[in-house]
């Protein structure tokens, strides 16, 4: 049940080895966190929405397009992530945490909601679609309670574990009651993050395609890629989850 605020968590700083500002780069000229904000918008089953930066100077631009959008911003430590969440989730009254990431512009409104409603009728510790992944790479969502996350920001203690949030939970699947979201079809060779400049560059070739719709869906986007398939080149060969090596967590 959801007996405090279901919320939508939203991790993003300005800094990126491999595409530096990339949550500011212009995609139908908005930022790239103006589309993720966007479309989480449209959840229905959520109370709140939160973009949680870091204390960095060069994130206070972070929080006024949190203001802006009229969602809450939050401030935390810049590399444990995982206590970053776990203050946001203390101060708002979180629970469940749906935790989303910045550079997943065309993250799939319709999907979370699923998701979410799969959450509230079932009694797992962790929904998440991405621990043996089946929908296309920028589409991952993960939720779980704050008594979840309160245990993991307990006894989680190395680096790796408290810079991306739920590695602990990967790496320790048997001792979470877990359930691995499925897609009907195995769309997880498809990569729709942004990590890279080709990432952004195939991200707005499908909001081009797409204007001036600034929200559609993962069929939509099927859709594009079937008539037009070249696309699918723009960003071939880069490997899934590569910024936060998230295959290294599974065992």
């Amino acid at each position: 049940m959801f007996c405090k605020k279901a919320t939508i968590m939203i991790q993003a700083r300005t800094e990126s080895k491999r595409l530096p500002n990339k949550v500011l780069a212009k995609i139908e000229n908005k930022p790239m966190i103006w589309h993720v904000l966007n479309r989480v918008k449209r959840i229905n089953s959520i109370h709140q929405i939160a973009l949680i930066t870091t204390r960095s100077k060069k994130d206070k631009i972070l929080l006024k397009i949190a203001e802006d959008n009229e969602v809450i911003g939050f401030v935390g430590d810049k590399n444990d992530v995982l206590n970053r969440h776990y203050q946001c989730a203390l101060e708002i009254d979180a629970d469940p945490i749906i935790r989303i990431t910045s550079d997943c512009p065309l993250i799939d409104p319709r999907l979370v909601e699923k998701m979410i409603k799969f959450y509230k009728d079932n009694k797992f510790d962790f929904v998440s679609n991405a621990i043996r992944p089946t929908y296309p790479d920028g589409l991952d969502v993960e939720i779980f309670s704050f008594e979840l996350l309160k245990k993991i920001h307990k006894i989680a203690k190395t680096e790796r574990d408290r810079e991306h949030v739920t590695t602990y939970v990967h790496r320790n699947i048997d001792k979470f009651n877990v359930f691995n979201y499925e897609n009907n079809q195995n769309l997880s060779h498809m990569r729709w993050t942004v990590d890279r400049d080709e990432d952004l560059k195939f991200v707005r070739k499908i909001y081009s395609k797409m204007r001036p719709k600034t929200v559609f869906f993962m069929n939509d986007i099927l859709k594009i890629l079937r008539n037009d398939p070249k696309i699918l080149e723009t960003n071939k060969g880069i490997n899934r989850n590569e910024g936060h090596l998230k295959s290294t967590y599974l065992k």
